[in-house]
């Protein structure tokens, strides 16, 4: 067991102590290596960090973290000019550099979409720490007067519709988004953020707003919690719009799927 329990406080720690146990497993999941761990803190002095924070809801070797995936582990890390997320690369990941992944969220960026991307080297991504709540928890918890909380479901609904749709138009797919429920984040004061871009192409069609109003009001356990809090929209007419929007993806074709949607 690591010197945690799930749903223990946040522990900081120096670059130069990521070399003690279990920290190091960590750096370099999920095999370890002195000579792959020394390389991995140096990418980590260029980028000015100064100490890794282990917090978050995932938990790699009883240790908490940000996020966990097939390509890498997220965590939060602290620098000169303040708090950041890192992606470092897994040791057994399917990519040899984490190049391409800051290129579509460079291009991302771009729009105005995802956390921006502050750095990069072979082994880590640097990008803007995003507090918040993923949208599936946010619709299920937020409380207040049954009108209120209808309006504010519906802003940010539209705000990661306009979102896919900046990425539509510039042929960025994100690749996830008709299963988003750990790519779409609603911050403190609602900011909408899409995040995980490391399946991201411009090689193959955009369909990022079709994706993800499927995800949202078409089927699955999101679009029925988004129905049972904002009310059903008219199936037949969502469909018809989604079809009218993936033939043309033109501005009168997106605003007629956001009133199919009921978000205008």
């Amino acid at each position: 067991m690591g010197p945690w329990s799930r749903g223990s406080l946040s522990r900081v720690v120096k670059l130069e102590s990521l070399k003690d146990e279990p920290y190091c497993w960590v750096i370099c999941y999920p095999r370890y290596s002195p000579d792959e761990l020394e390389r991995r803190l140096q990418e980590m002095r260029t980028l000015g960090v100064k100490a890794i924070e282990f917090s978050g809801v995932r938990f790699v070797l009883n240790i908490p973290v940000l996020g966990k995936g097939c390509v890498g582990i997220v965590v939060a890390a602290h620098t000169e000019k303040g708090k950041v997320a890192l992606k470092i690369r897994r040791t057994d990941a399917n990519r040899e550099n984490m190049k391409r992944e800051a290129e579509m969220l460079r291009l991302a960026n771009s729009v105005g979409v995802g956390p921006r991307l502050f750095g990069i080297t072979e082994n880590i991504l640097m990008m803007e720490f995003v507090e918040g709540t993923l949208l599936p928890e946010w619709v299920e918890t937020l409380s207040g007067e049954d009108r209120v909380v209808k309006d504010r479901i519906r802003k940010v609904l539209k705000e990661v519709l306009e979102q896919s749709r900046r990425l539509d138009k510039i042929g960025l797919d994100h690749g996830e988004l008709s299963r988003a429920s750990r790519h779409i984040m609603v911050g403190p004061n609602e900011e909408v953020y899409i995040l995980d871009f490391e399946t991201a192409s411009t090689k193959r069609r955009a369909s990022n707003v079709t994706s993800v109003s499927q995800f949202l009001f078409v089927k699955g356990d999101v679009a029925e919690a988004v129905t049972k809090r904002i009310g059903r929209v008219r199936r037949e007419e969502l469909i018809s719009a989604l079809r009218a929007y993936k033939r043309s993806k033109s501005n009168e074709a997106f605003e007629e799927l956001l009133k199919a949607c009921k978000l205008i």
